[in-house]
């Protein structure tokens, strides 16, 4: 075995066993599952799509899973869905594709990239319940989640982020991060192995979000102190409330 063949195995040994402890420690997939994967043809989303479609047809408990790939027709983003569809046939499961849009003047109190996301999201339900899916997996990976807690901490005054598992009563439908443990440098790595094909990036409202400027921060913050991921995950399970401001009841 050369030493590239070696790496690879490494790698998908590290991302394979985030990927389960994730599943495992936060519950996210159980027996019968139906569970639709939103594939945006970023390296995140096939990854994803990649794991559990493998883990299905191997794993106990079993469940299954399904594509979608939801086009807004109004940002320039740009996926071969062609490429798409063939990627998940290869991997044995069902792909659609599905077309949206939204008009960013309808609510001037909200931002593009929130009524972008939420009209994504919107699409997903409709068409996870028309599949018969109880579950929607989406692909958000631990960076991504430490980022998001970071920017509500600093733009919200608030202690929360994306939950690895999030119920949702009001639609009947469950949202789950299997990847919510893995790096993204790791899916990074696994990208460059599988040479996946990069999407054309041409959204107008992609400096608006703050996120690029947190990955930044989060990066500096690795660079003081190279286990600050964990201390920042331990401290969402940590909260010593006796330590923390606490108002006199009037």
């Amino acid at each position: 075995m050369d030493k590239i063949d070696r790496d690879e195995k490494l790698l998908m040994a590290r991302i394979e066993r985030r990927l389960m402890k994730g599943i495992v420690d936060y519950g996210l997939i159980e027996d019968g599952d139906r569970i639709l994967v939103g594939v945006s043809g970023g390296k995140d989303s096939l990854a994803l799509t990649e794991l559990l479609a493998r883990r299905s047809h191997i794993w106990k408990p079993r469940f299954e899973v399904v594509a979608v790939h939801v086009t807004m027709t109004n940002i320039g983003y740009q996926a071969d869905t062609d490429w798409l569809s063939g990627f998940c046939a290869e991997l044995g499961i069902p792909f659609y594709v599905r077309e949206e849009s939204f008009d960013a003047s309808t609510d001037s109190r909200k931002s593009p990239c929130f009524l972008c996301s939420w009209n994504r999201r919107k699409a997903l339900f409709t068409l996870a319940h028309e599949t018969g899916c109880n579950k929607i997996a989406l692909g958000h990976h631990m960076d991504d989640i430490l980022q998001t807690l970071l920017m509500n901490l600093t733009y919200q005054g608030a202690f929360s982020t994306m939950p690895p598992k999030l119920v949702m009563k009001k639609f009947s439908m469950t949202l789950i991060r299997p990847l919510c443990l893995v790096h993204e440098q790791d899916l990074v790595e696994m990208s460059r192995l599988r040479r996946w094909p990069q999407q054309k990036k041409n959204c107008p409202y992609e400096t608006q979000s703050g996120r690029s400027e947190m990955k930044d921060i989060f990066r500096r913050l690795e660079q003081l102190n190279p286990e600050a991921r964990y201390s920042l995950w331990g401290a969402m399970t940590n909260v010593q409330e006796e330590l923390l401001p606490q108002k006199v009841k009037g």
